[in-house]
């Protein structure tokens, strides 16, 4: 019975190693979340539980950190024009957690509204005067990229643009 019990610790002390190695090759690309990791090696086949551990273990070390990647993820998706709710709901759904979350939208807070206008500005070009269903459909492309209604009507105020 000793030696199977010896074999079984072998047999998962091996695989926490092999779950190591794929976790830092994973990071080593880029930064990744906790529920993206855990995720990413139960797909793979790895068991939940020995994940979560060598996860937790990677977490104390410093090679995984939801904060630093929520950050980089932010400044990603912010370059590439998405808006607070957007990047807030992608970020919930990568499994930050909600005080995290709330910190690095605070951070990014006060550049919202200009990169909402480069957003605009970049699709569309400056018509004082449009129709209802031009002005309805830019608002729904805005509404998608991830701005609230409040802020697409203070930018048409403050662009000056009527229907």
């Amino acid at each position: 019975m000793r030696e199977n019990s010896g074999h079984n610790e072998f047999a998962m002390d091996e695989s926490a190693k092999e779950i190591r190695v794929t976790c830092l090759h994973l990071l080593a690309r880029r930064e990744h979340s906790r529920k993206e990791l855990l995720d990413k090696l139960v797909i793979k086949g790895f068991n939940k539980d020995e994940a979560f551990a060598v996860i937790d273990e990677l977490v104390l070390q410093g090679w995984q950190n939801d904060q630093r990647y929520a950050e980089s993820y932010a400044r990603y998706r912010i370059q590439k024009g998405y808006g607070p709710i957007r990047i807030a709901y992608e970020l919930r759904q990568k499994g930050i957690d909600a005080a995290t979350l709330e910190e690095i939208m605070r951070k990014a807070a006060g550049n919202w509204m200009d990169l909402l206008e480069q957003v605009y500005t970049r699709k569309y070009k400056h018509d004082i005067l449009i129709d209802r269903s031009e002005w309805a459909k830019r608002s729904r492309f805005l509404l998608h990229r991830g701005f609230s209604t409040e802020m697409i009507s203070a930018l048409f105020d403050h662009l000056n643009i009527k229907f």
